[in-house]
């Protein structure tokens, strides 16, 4: 029996096919008396409401909304309360803006720190991932509107992100890549979930039946609906056959009728269509729509909220000779453009139109301090001036303390675009290196929203990192600075000594297809600490204005519990983790592995008991023979730490489980040797042989081919339109800003012009194109041109039965 039996039988074919796509970029169909439509707008970190021109990258106008720190930033706070109040905030401005569903929290795993959207995910590690993502759920459904966790599963590059294949090892896919979304969905218990753009071993995320009904569904329980990333619905029909319920944005009338004609035909069953649809309607009922629950936004508030957020997610990397914090009266000088133009989220999809932004140049005057000057420093695009340097170098030795401002620019992090490197933009690693030549104490505040490099450390006197720190971060480093907030950001991903470090780092992004995951388990710090490889900052570091002693630590079958003092003179924050692992282990296995922690706040001299529980998640592995979970039997470590480097408690405990064979085939992985790995290797842990499909100059390009493809292709006038876009990229790159409408298109497949366009393109115009960049092009323009004219016709005969 359907939850929504009733209304179903009232609906008609095109009805339920129509509900199972958009009506408009950003809402979903109604039906008139019977049905609200529902509005999604992007947030992960700040709502992107658009009332005017939409796009889903960025580029109109969006409603005036809150910026909150990004995910990445949020992660280092290691707070699920903190986190579940940006939730709340979150929520509450999206009733206030009649936005049924934000999509959000990004939940992707941080597989290599070149990403250009790790500013938008939290960790590189799965349970700290799952833990921030179920708080920002709960915080956010708290409200009633509905959170949508994304992009679910795999998607871990930019490049060729609709049309890649991430090739994973089935033990690896479940450790690794899916936990995070299993504690998201089984703690958090979302609404919605938005599957990947990418394809996982062969099949595309919003029609893998094995996601998404068997794992997704039936494993973890969820109840609510599948919508796709917009334009990552490949095959419609397959969707709706094997659980994805809605794809956006509109398809036109193209969706719908195939679902019809399917329907029609046989090839898929109306009851299937029924529970895809009763699925949806779950939601939409019980959501917001159509009830008037609008509400005013206290902006004061929501901006209080994004302040603290920020301050307790600010991460303290080096602080010689307590440098910091300023004491009052202290000569500031104040260096560098993200001063005064701050750099505090992400560009792409979770831009946000900030309500009320600030920098550290304006807060400066609010400060205990003496400020006495700004200078620029550098140019934010990366060229190098001599006069600003100059001028800033002038500026510091007039000063007490020199605070240079420095990070990523927006060319370098960026939806769409992955980074071509770790390091900061060279014009900001002279003047450092230049400021670090005077006499005066050199502080680097940082904005960037993933992983750099810093071989200009030892010259600095402190490092202090603000992430992307949302529309209050000034104000909040301020109170870093000054002592008012103590540091107790931890972080939240590894940071390598230089990109070298990273395993099969020169193959990422990976250009062709398929997506080789040859690390398998062993990512960031689980391939580092296992190697035994040196880093600049490893997993869950974050110095303090005080100092933290542990003690006393008891493992029970339950948990563990140890004591934790505050052994300074400023009472702060201390974020105990709990590492588990197991040295003797028969399994290809990382050497320790993040299984709990919390957070304690301490005044000075006080001692409290900590209590960390085992869960569900303290010892299993997947074991690919019985297609389950399992435990491995023997003796485990029980490590206790404030970093996954600084294991400051031990112990043990015996567990009883299976025994497990020794993987002999596998000595590399078994070391975590990856720079022995070979590809024979790899496709022994993947279990079954490898494709090997690459792209060649005058090949058939299809349906999933990308448009930079056309590089390849036959016909000279495609290949001229690929010129003509690399040329475009190269401007807007060198400009400084990321065209992301061009980057889009560039990565984009064949088949998004019609999922991407409205309904104004159908794939039989798709098609079309195809076989005139084939070679063909005279018969392919006379088929695009008939089939134009059949695609409008359509539309028009389908908006009128929809009416």
């Amino acid at each position: 029996m359907l939850n929504n039996q009733k209304v179903i039988e009232q609906l008609t074919l095109a009805e339920k096919a129509a509900l199972t796509t958009g009506q408009s970029t950003w809402q979903t169909y109604a039906v008139a008396d019977k049905i609200p439509a529902i509005f999604m707008a992007d947030g992960p970190h700040g709502l992107r409401k658009q009332t005017g021109a939409t796009d889903h990258l960025g580029l109109n106008a969006s409603e005036p909304a809150t910026c909150f720190p990004t995910a990445a930033t949020l992660a280092n706070s290691w707070d699920e309360n903190l986190i579940d109040q940006v939730g709340v905030a979150l929520g509450n401005e999206a009733r206030a803006l009649d936005v049924q569903v934000v999509l959000g929290p990004g939940l992707n795993i941080k597989r290599n720190p070149r990403c250009g959207r790790d500013f938008e995910y939290y960790s590189e590690d799965p349970y700290l991932a799952g833990k921030m993502g179920a708080a920002m759920i709960r915080g956010i459904q708290s409200t009633g509107t509905f959170a949508s966790p994304k992009h679910f599963a795999a998607n871990n590059q930019e490049y060729r992100r609709m049309a890649s294949n991430s090739l994973i090892d089935e033990r690896t896919l479940r450790e690794l890549y899916l936990t995070n979304f299993e504690i998201a969905v089984k703690e958090g218990k979302p609404r919605v979930l938005m599957s990947a753009y990418n394809e996982i071993n062969g099949i595309y995320a919003h029609e893998n039946k094995y996601l998404l009904e068997d794992i997704l569904r039936k494993e973890w329980g969820f109840k609510g609906f599948v919508v796709s990333d917009w334009g990552g619905d490949n095959d419609h029909v397959a969707a709706v056959q094997n659980g994805g319920n809605l794809a956006m944005p509109t398809l036109g009338a193209n969706g719908p009728l195939e679902i019809i004609q399917a329907v029609k035909s046989g090839e898929l069953a109306e009851e299937t269509l029924n529970q895809r649809v009763d699925e949806l309607l779950t939601q939409i009922l019980q959501s917001t729509a159509g009830k008037n629950t609008q509400q005013q936004v206290d902006w004061s508030h929501q901006h209080q909220v994004a302040h603290k957020a920020a301050a307790e997610s600010i991460v303290l990397l080096k602080n010689k000779a307590a440098t910091l914090p300023l004491a009052d009266t202290t000569k500031v000088a104040l260096i560098g453009d993200f001063a005064k133009q701050p750099r505090y989220q992400g560009a792409g999809s979770s831009l946000v139109n900030a309500q009320q932004v600030e920098n550290m140049v304006a807060t400066a005057v609010d400060q205990p301090i003496t400020f006495i000057g700004y200078e620029q420093g550098y140019q934010r695009n990366g060229i190098v001036d001599h006069e600003l340097s100059a001028a800033a170098v002038a500026l510091a030795n007039k000063s007490d303390v020199a605070v240079i401002c420095a990070g990523l620019d927006e060319i370098s992090e960026s939806e769409g675009l992955d980074r071509t490197d770790l390091n900061l933009p060279d014009n900001q690693v002279e003047l450092i290196n230049t400021l670090a030549q005077t006499s005066t104490p050199i502080i680097v505040v940082l904005s960037a929203g993933s992983v750099i490099e810093m071989p200009w450390l030892d010259k600095v006197a402190a490092v202090v990192h603000g992430y992307l720190g949302g529309e209050a971060g000034a104000s909040a480093m301020w109170d870093v600075l000054i002592g008012k907030q103590n540091p107790s950001g931890k972080l939240a991903e590894t940071y390598p000594l230089t990109y070298e470090d990273v395993p099969f780092g020169k193959e990422y992004p990976t250009t062709q297809r398929d997506v080789y995951y040859k690390e398998g388990p062993f990512v960031g710090y689980r391939y580092y600490t296992t190697a035994e490889k040196p880093v600049r900052f490893p997993f869950g570091f974050g110095l303090s204005y005080t100092t933290f002693a542990y003690s006393d630590l008891h493992v029970a079958s339950s948990g563990v519990t140890a004591m934790v003092k505050n052994t300074g003179e400023r009472e702060g924050n201390e974020v105990v983790q709990l590492y588990i692992g197991k040295s003797d282990s028969q399994l290809i296995r990382p050497r320790r592995e993040l299984k709990g922690f919390t957070k304690v706040h301490l005044a000075p001299g006080e001692a409290k008991q900590i209590n960390i529980r085992f869960d569900d998640k303290a010892f299993r592995y997947f074991d690919v023979t019985s297609n389950s979970w399992q435990v491995e039997a023997g003796t485990y470590d029980i490590l206790i730490g404030a970093s996954v480097d600084d294991i400051r408690l031990r112990g043990t405990i015996v567990e009883a489980g299976q025994n497990v064979a020794p993987a002999l085939n596998l000595v590399h992985y078994r070391k975590a040797d990856l720079s022995q790995v070979t590809l024979a290797d790899f496709s022994a842990l993947y279990g079954q042989t490898l494709p090997a499909v690459k792209t060649e100059i005058g090949q058939q390009l299809a349906i999933n081919s990308t448009i930079a493809e056309m590089r390849y292709a036959k016909n000279w006038l495609a290949r001229q339109v690929y010129r003509y876009l690399k040329h475009a990229l190269a401007k807007s790159e060198a400009k400084g800003k990321p065209d992301l409408n061009l980057l889009f298109i560039y990565n984009m497949p064949f088949r998004a012009i019609a999922k991407m366009t409205n309904g104004q393109v159908s794939l039989d115009m798709v098609n079309a194109i195809l076989r005139m960049v084939n070679g063909h092009f005279w018969s392919g323009l006379t088929r695009l041109i008939n089939n134009y004219f059949k695609n409008r016709k359509q539309n028009k005969v389908w908006q009128k039965e929809m009416s």
